[in-house]
Parts: structure tokens; sequence; C-alpha cells
């Protein structure tokens, strides 16, 4: 089965990234709801795609929120910006055990101890490098190919694609065994998946 996993909340429907758009993925069925996570200047840790500006989502309320209800996975974003306020470490304390950390970033997720990391491939990370300390790889969608899966299959990984809106696409990654899919439209990707052909 494919798992439903709402990139940044509902945020085809609502802002990405915030308590409305998380919510909203809950009342639609996803499995996981992803968020970004940055670290201000003052190391306080906000749910933001870009870097803060003041006024977003402290990623404590987030999990307040979440936990228990949905599955979370957090992304870290810069998260050597401001090393001196350890970020990697502050966020994986604060995660509930059953979530997932991903990141671009290879040295971020070798740092996160004792939980499962899923990192992104194509961008400087090799599906054979993050086999050594990876629960699982999440490819681009435009980036993805059968070989690559199969890679990642063999070598024991859980594969992921982001951020797929289209439903053609999605049954054709179903299709393919993809383990987890990332859409803005989890409730389309849901339906998409309980239909005949996905």
């Amino acid at each position: 089965m494919t798992l439903v996993i709402a990139h940044r909340g509902a945020s085809w429907d609502l802002p990405e990234n915030t308590l409305p758009a998380f919510e909203r993925a809950i009342e639609m069925g996803a499995d996981y709801v992803e968020f970004d996570v940055h670290a201000t200047s003052d190391g306080g840790l906000v749910v933001c795609h870009v870097p803060p500006r003041g006024g977003e989502l402290r990623l404590e309320e987030a999990i307040e929120v979440l936990a228990g209800r949905i599955g979370i996975m957090c992304e870290l974003k810069s998260p050597w910006r401001y090393r001196r306020h350890d970020v990697v470490g502050r966020v994986a304390k604060l995660l509930p055990d059953d979530a997932i950390v991903l990141s671009f970033d290879p040295r971020a997720l070798q740092a996160v101890r004792g939980r499962r990391v899923l990192q992104h491939v194509g961008f400087g990370a090799s599906i054979r490098a993050a086999a050594r300390y990876a629960w699982g790889v999440g490819f681009h969608d435009p980036r993805v190919t059968r070989r690559g899966l199969a890679k990642a299959r063999a070598l024991g990984l859980v594969t992921t694609v982001y951020t797929v809106n289209d439903p053609a696409r999605m049954q054709e990654l179903a299709a393919l065994g993809v383990d987890g899919i990332f859409s803005d439209r989890p409730d389309l990707l849901r339906a998409t998946l309980r239909s005949p052909r996905g």
C-alpha cells in the first residue's frame, strides 16, 4: 500500500506549513504530514519552507497538535545555519518517537540518532550512500526511474517520490510499487489510490 504524505499539509487548498493545512490533511485521511523546520537567529524552531521572517508556527505547537493523530515527517532546512543552536539535536529530541526526519543534507541525517531518516537523493546524495544510514529515500518526481527504485529496494530502503499532484502520475507511481507519495493534494491522492487502477 502506498502511503499518502501531505506535502506541507493540504497545501493545495490552504497556506502551507500552517495548522489549518495540517488539520485539513488529517481530515482528508493522509497517513503523514510533512513540514519544514528552520531555526531563527535566536534559536527558535519554526515551521516554514523559506528562511523565517517572523510569525511562523513554532515546532512545539505543530507537534502538540499532530502527535498521535497523524504520522509526522519533519524536513530539516538549512540545519547548520545556526550551528550554535544545535538544530539537528533539538529537533530530534522534540519529535515523537515514530516521527521521520528528512533532509537534503546527508550530514544532518547522519547526526540524527535513534530516528528513522529519509534522504532526498539526486542532489548531492546517492542511493548507495544513503543506504548506510537512512531508513528510506525521497526521489524528486522528474528524476525518479525504475532503475533507481529497484536499486533502493535492493538496498532495503523505503521509496518515496515528491511532489505529485497529477492523478495519472499518482497511479503510475503506485503501479511501480512506490512506498509513499508526497502531494499537495492528499485527498486526490487518497481517492486515486482507492480507484481500481490506483
